[in-house]
């Protein structure tokens, strides 16, 4: 008997079978392969594949997680946010956050700008008025080799400041 697991990825919600046969979930793959390559949600970045740089970080039931260090079939039942579903789905619309990091230019290659933004807005979800300090510490675990960090903490802390 074959199993799949279930959860709701911006919104929508996806049965997975899990096996080794085509078109299903091998239990071995992790949470941002699965959104990459079997969900074609590619804003979510796969880089260092041990949890080290915040590119894959998603909101999974409220709470940043590196989904390269997440194996699928743990994610049964969860809820998950990517970078693709900040937007909104209504309008169109930037996420407050998403439209900061543009008006402060807070990236500049843009391939660790989805795991910052999504690690950014689960702090606001969580703390809507950080201190200028747990915004540092919430980004500590994302890293950038282009963009100065000030200009990402100039582009949360005026989210905070307007507590979107």
């Amino acid at each position: 008997m074959a199993k799949s697991i279930h959860i709701n990825v911006n919104g929508q919600d996806h049965e997975l079978d899990v096996g080794a046969k085509p078109g299903q979930l091998d239990p071995a793959h992790t949470l941002v392969y699965t959104l990459r390559e079997t969900l074609g949600l590619t804003g979510t970045k796969a880089a260092c594949g041990q949890g080290a740089c915040g590119a894959c970080t998603v909101i999974m039931d409220g709470k940043a997680v590196n989904s390269c260090k997440i194996l699928t079939i743990e994610c049964d039942g969860k809820s998950i946010i990517t970078i693709e579903g900040l937007r909104d789905p209504k309008t169109g619309a930037l996420d407050p956050l998403q439209q900061a990091f543009v008006d402060h230019a807070a990236f500049q290659c843009g391939f660790c700008t989805p795991g910052m933004i999504m690690t950014a807005r689960a702090l606001l979800n969580e703390n809507p008025h950080p201190t200028d300090a747990e915004i540092k510490e919430a980004l500590s675990g994302n890293f950038c080799r282009c963009v100065s960090h000030y200009h990402v903490l100039r582009a949360v802390a005026s989210v905070a400041e307007k507590g979107r």
